[in-house]
């Protein structure tokens, strides 16, 4: 496994904290934009001498749901209880399940340049590093497996004891990776999960699937402020993240999108919209 300078070698970042946006370009800044925005900055970054990008975005309460979540037998039902829950549902584009986003939930996008010869893998590992080296100084105890009866559970789960706090999916476009984490930061991550075993419980109502959906455990997830003892917010995370992007880089900059790269946002907004056109309207 390549160690984080072999992944991540770029001395300049391009740095975008979208976690306050309400409107993008004439569009509403919902979680559907912010995976068109991913899209984007990993076509931008497609080149070897293109410097990679870190995006900061939250949503309120909203569901994101894996491509396997929008095939479930009693999908309707399920995008209803959400609806009913004050919950959006949208379908991304990358891997993984289902995924609640709320206030309390920072989601992270880490923009690699040129990752024809990274792995997959030492993609997720260059992430899993970052955010051990940004908590460094509050815990010592992150570690990176699959959690067991957790929502969207995968490889590349982050726990403290056990207990999940986020998850990390990857979708590469060309030569570009969009490495994306969510981190329940604040408030009750069994609650998140009581959600989402709702929703597989209506959606799914004990049926045989060709898919392996989670037996959702709600007590094996927790927020960091719950596992760490100390009030952790949003915004204290985000300045973590922007002190230690400093620290592993010698240049940020906060360039807006380009010309060229709002011409790509449309289509990839275009793209969004017509993924989720199956779940518009089903709430």
């Amino acid at each position: 496994m390549k160690n984080w300078k072999e992944v991540v070698h770029h001395k300049e970042f391009r740095y975008l904290d979208h976690t306050e946006k309400k409107f993008f370009h004439g569009r509403d800044y919902t979680a559907l934009t912010s995976f068109a925005v991913d899209d984007v900055l990993a076509l931008s970054v497609a080149g070897a001498d293109v410097n990679p990008a870190l995006r900061l975005w939250v949503h309120p309460d909203t569901v994101v749901l894996g491509i396997p979540d929008s095939r479930l037998p009693y999908l309707e039902e399920g995008i209803r209880l959400l609806s009913d829950r004050g919950y959006k549902a949208v379908v991304r584009n990358s891997g993984g399940l289902a995924v609640p986003l709320d206030a309390g939930v920072l989601n992270i996008s880490l923009i690699l340049p040129d990752v024809s010869g990274i792995s997959i893998h030492e993609c997720y590992d260059a992430m899993v590093r970052f955010i051990q080296f940004m908590l460094r100084d509050v815990t010592s105890d992150i570690e990176a497996y699959e959690i067991i009866g957790s929502y969207c559970p995968g490889d590349y789960d982050l726990s403290i004891g056990g207990k999940k706090f986020a998850g990390i999916s990857q979708r590469r476009v060309k030569d570009g990776a969009a490495i994306q984490i969510y981190l329940d930061v604040e408030g009750k991550g069994q609650e998140r999960a009581q959600l989402i075993r709702d929703f597989y419980d209506v959606a799914r109502k004990g049926e045989e699937t060709k898919f392996d959906y989670p037996d959702i455990n709600p007590i094996v997830m927790a927020s960091l402020s719950e596992l760490l003892g100390i009030k952790l917010t949003v915004d204290a995370v985000k300045e973590r993240v922007e002190h230690a992007l400093q620290e592993v880089s010698e240049a940020i900059v906060t360039d807006d999108f380009s010309g060229d790269e709002l011409v790509q946002f449309k289509k990839r907004y275009e793209q969004m919209v017509k993924r989720n056109e199956k779940i518009r309207g089903m709430e």
